[in-house]
């Protein structure tokens, strides 16, 4: 199943810039970037903060409300905030042996980067090969030497071909050993996005990031419970009787 898999990512792969590197730092960004965004949108926004920002030593360096205004559009900008304080240690101390002692990094993030970068063999489970090793009934194991290219592989077929709501289950390579999709290709989806909460602390980040003042369109009540949560997370700061990001 595994050679199926290799042979089948070799052919198939995307060309996609992060997968032309072995730098930690590169690998890091591209990962926080990709937590719940699509990669369509991430890789002009990764190339971007690379020219920017090419090491961590020169994000570590840089003014956190810049960090926040280059990662507007992005979603989630708590990642923003953890992927500086990341560079901040990694600037100070250098990459721990640990990668779970970073600011954000988590067991896949970990995992991802050490195979990617560090040549470490680990496999790095995120959502879409979580659901493909369940469907398939079984966790895979990269052969010897080789975590990268297969963490790489099926993060791949999950992402483009065993998807969640409509496989592709005709082009997987793993199929003829495969239990098919079950009752979880239907998905429980998200909530609404516009109206919510976080859709109302992107407004402010964005509004602050572009320098003009607080939305006016949101009531005041909803409005007052973003900025507290902003303010909680160092997302903002208050700047005598206005906001300013960081």
């Amino acid at each position: 199943m595994v050679d199926a898999l290799l042979t089948w990512y070799r052919r198939e792969r995307r060309d996609l810039p992060w997968r032309r590197t072995r730098d930690p730092y590169a690998i890091v960004v591209s990962e926080v970037m990709l937590q719940q965004t699509q990669v369509a949108r991430v890789v002009p926004r990764y190339e971007a903060w690379l020219e920017r920002w090419p090491t961590a030593d020169a994000l570590a360096a840089a003014p956190l409300a810049d960090v926040l205004r280059e990662w507007v559009g992005l979603g989630y900008n708590r990642r923003a905030v953890r992927l500086w304080e990341a560079a901040r240690v990694v600037a100070r101390d250098g990459w721990p042996e640990s990668l779970q002692d970073l600011p954000g990094v988590g067991p896949y993030t970990a995992a991802a980067v050490g195979s990617f970068a560090f040549d470490r063999q680990e496999v790095a489970v995120d959502t879409n090969v979580r659901r493909l090793f369940a469907r398939l009934g079984r966790a895979l194991v990269p052969p010897p030497g080789r975590a990268a290219e297969f963490n790489q592989a099926t993060m791949e077929l999950g992402a483009t071909v065993c998807t969640a709501r409509a496989p592709r289950c005709g082009a997987c390579p793993l199929a003829v050993r495969c239990g098919g999709p079950g009752e979880d290709v239907r998905g429980r989806g998200q909530g609404r996005f516009e109206g919510s909460n976080r859709w109302v602390r992107g407004r402010v980040v964005a509004a602050l990031a572009a320098g003009e003042g607080l939305p006016t369109d949101i009531a005041a009540e909803r409005l007052e419970h973003a900025l507290q949560g902003l303010l909680r997370d160092g997302l903002i700061r208050r700047a005598g009787e206005a906001y300013a990001l960081g």
